[in-house]
């Protein structure tokens, strides 16, 4: 690893292996374009950290430097974490993606969900994209009604017939069934066994003197294209409640709604998830079954997506890679958030890319600044 800097980014900073410094040009590429205000980019190979680099500012004012200690809203991002947790669960045999959610969870079944799989569930196969009923703008904050909507709600089209994205339901679904199979949150989760063992700089639930790190993230110039409006984009985008925008900033940053409030920097979330292109939960080293990588990472359904105006192939959790939003591999997978974070997952070549920013774009997944970060750090292996 050599010292990175490049004129391009204001107050650039970081490390990067030579050969990947294509990746780092890219990067810079970027800034030079116009396209960013602050960012990081780290990517991972079979355990080894081979670029972290990072620049511009923090705030709109850009009087705040974008440091090794910002953080970031990865939004959907995290949803990627949440899928290492879930393999990681299965691995020690605490889950089954082939289970009905409800052995684990036995409210759930109510209205007709007694049926649904983990993997379903995780496959946003499971029509609980978003609430029909009112809810009040800070209603997100409030786990156990949350979960209770859950319980009740039936599904929007018979469970694993369609996919349609789950963007903040999902969240708190897989969330409970960890809570219900280990004795904590999610945010404790991430906190203990994967922020403070191995100092990567990834949560959900921020403290106060966390929240101090945190980036301003101008939104975009305009809304994301979500193609046809249906009753499922409705639900899951549309609705006054649908989304957290209206909550007050620090009790946002506070809550943990795993499936759009997790924060980060690109070491960290390309850190956490990097057990599954390894197979190797730091820092212990644990061991993760092939077998539960396996079932993760498989296909368990591909369709035009009801929500997201994609045709996806989902696995359990993750998207796989058939759009090419994730690198050049078509064996990758990965997750994006919105406004522009990317996470890719790539057991072949046992790495994992991040790239995590505060100036948000319209694109929902297959922002340009990252594929282009992406296909340069490929090229280069």
């Amino acid at each position: 690893m050599a010292l990175w800097a490049d004129n391009r980014v204001p107050q650039a900073s970081g490390l990067c292996d030579p050969r990947f410094r294509a990746a780092g040009d890219a990067f810079a590429q970027n800034f030079a374009d116009g396209a960013e205000l602050g960012g990081s980019f780290a990517a991972w190979i079979d355990g080894a950290l081979v670029v972290d680099i990072r620049g511009g500012f923090a705030d709109r004012a850009q009087k705040t430097p974008w440091t090794d200690e910002t953080l970031s809203c990865i939004y959907s991002s995290g949803k990627a974490v949440i899928s290492l947790l879930m393999t990681r669960a299965v691995s020690r045999g605490q889950l089954n993606y082939d289970a009905p959610v409800a052995a684990y969870w036995p409210e759930f079944a109510e209205n007709g969900k007694d049926t649904i799989t983990l993997g379903q569930l995780l496959s946003h196969q499971a029509g609980l994209v978003g609430f029909a009923d009112g809810m009040a703008q800070d209603g997100w904050l409030d786990w156990a009604d949350v979960v209770r909507r859950i319980e009740t709600m039936a599904p929007l089209w018979p469970p694993g017939t369609a996919c349609g994205y789950h963007p903040q339901t999902y969240g708190f679904a897989a969330g409970e069934i960890l809570r219900r199979v280990d004795g904590r949150s999610i945010g404790a989760i991430i906190r203990e066994d994967i922020a403070e063992p191995t100092g990567l700089h990834i949560f959900c639930g921020l403290t106060e003197k966390e929240m101090t790190r945190v980036a301003q993230m101008p939104k975009p110039p305009r809304a994301p294209d979500l193609g046809e409006i249906n009753e499922a984009t409705t639900l899951a985008f549309l609705r006054p409640h649908s989304m957290t925008t209206r909550i007050a900033p620090e009790k946002l940053m506070a809550a943990e709604i795993p499936g759009s409030n997790m924060h980060g920097n690109a070491r960290g979330l390309a850190g956490a998830v990097h057990p599954l292109a390894t197979g190797v939960f730091p820092p212990n080293n644990e061991r993760l079954d092939p077998a539960a990588i396996e079932a993760a990472l498989r296909e368990r359904i591909r369709a035009f997506d009801l929500v997201l105006p994609f045709e996806l192939s989902w696995a359990a959790g993750l998207m796989r890679n058939i759009n090419r939003h994730f690198g050049p591999n078509a064996h990758a997978f990965g997750h994006a958030g919105f406004g522009g974070s990317c996470v890719v997952i790539d057991p072949e070549n046992r790495l994992t890319l991040a790239y995590v920013m505060n100036k948000m774009s319209p694109h929902l997944v297959g922002d340009p600044r990252a594929t282009r970060i992406f296909d340069a750090f490929y090229k280069a292996l």
